[in-house]
């Protein structure tokens, strides 16, 4: 499942990647502007080229864990989450420029709202009957 790699150097690199991705995705729990799920796939990415033992413990975690598999499983996003991370996003961001005194910060939050809602608009949503039919696909494969 995963690659790790050649280089013991990069290895150890990616390991300490993987450790400070998932340390901000920590943090992005309790963060209002930190997000949480593109930290922890970075940590799982970076986990996968840099230790196996890792990058299981991330995907037998039951909080993180569905959420990786269901990215590297699919690239996508399970049907409804999506609105849901609008919705929330929205409303942190909302929040979050009506709590900020100066205009400029404001300013800033906003163009991070934009750049961060065309990031999600670009994820696929995974049509609802596509996990039997792919899981049943990897099964005839192999």
């Amino acid at each position: 499942m995963s690659k790790l790699h050649n280089s013991r150097l990069m290895r150890i690199a990616f390991l300490w990647l993987g450790c400070i991705a998932l340390l901000l995705g920590a943090l992005g729990v309790v963060l209002p502007l930190l997000p949480t799920t593109p930290f922890v796939l970075l940590a799982a990415a970076c986990f996968a080229r840099g230790s196996e033992r890792f990058h299981r413990r991330l995907l037998a975690h039951r909080i993180a864990g569905p959420i990786v598999r269901e990215w590297e499983e699919h690239r996508s996003m399970p049907p409804g989450v999506k609105p849901w991370a609008f919705g929330l996003m929205f409303v942190s961001f909302g929040v979050s420029m009506l709590i900020v005194p100066a205009t400029w910060h404001r300013l800033m939050l906003l163009c991070i709202a934009a750049v961060l809602t065309f990031f999600l608009w670009r994820v696929p949503v995974r049509a609802p009957g596509a996990a039997r039919s792919a899981g049943a696909a990897g099964e005839t494969r192999e």
